[in-house]
């Protein structure tokens, strides 16, 4: 699997939300900010690195994803990361290519994502048929767009996934675990 992750500045806090609004400011009234949260100016800019970097040259963000996916999905999963601050409010995107054992096809993997819970497909390819972080703030779901063949591997599949993470990423799934142990473990 390798993973591109595109994260808004809200995952850095308040603090970071708040330096690429006043970034974004000082562009247009000549006004420039040096940057205090970020390593970078963010406003109108991409930062390949989040958090620390490791003696591999990975950031701690890249290494936490492959391990909290091998720990998900499997340890023998071979995963690649790059983490990349964006200069969006809220809502973090993946670009994720995976390789399977065996074919999946487009359609297939179309209607297993589909039926999913807490997945909504929005699939269409023409120009906007995918959804994009602004569309999912505010929203429960994570989105899967742009499924398509990865041509650079065999059964390889690639696709385009977004999140608001400030109700996905940390309330949301804080509520969905308790729920899993309140129905599993505690009513019994």
């Amino acid at each position: 699997m390798v993973v591109s992750t595109y994260q808004s500045v809200s995952g850095a806090g308040k603090d970071g939300m708040d330096e690429l609004f006043e970034q974004t400011r000082g562009i247009y009234v000549n006004d420039q900010r040096e940057p205090q949260k970020f390593p970078k100016p963010i406003a109108f800019n991409l930062i390949p690195q989040i958090d620390v970097f490791m003696d591999d040259g990975s950031t701690k963000e890249e290494w936490k994803m492959v391990v909290e996916t091998k720990k998900i999905l499997d340890p023998k999963i071979k995963v690649n990361a790059t983490c990349v601050r964006v200069p969006v409010f809220v809502g973090h995107s993946e670009s994720i290519n995976v390789e399977f054992d065996r074919p999946v096809s487009v359609e297939a993997a179309h209607e297993a994502l589909a039926a999913a819970p807490g997945v909504v497909v929005i699939d269409r390819r023409e120009p906007g048929g995918y959804i994009t972080p602004i569309e999912c703030v505010g929203e429960d779901a994570t989105f899967v767009s742009r499924i398509r063949q990865d041509p650079t591997i065999d059964n390889g599949l690639s696709f385009w996934c977004v999140s608001d993470n400030l109700r996905k990423g940390a309330a949301l799934n804080t509520v969905q675990i308790a729920e899993v142990l309140v129905r599993d473990y505690l009513k019994k």
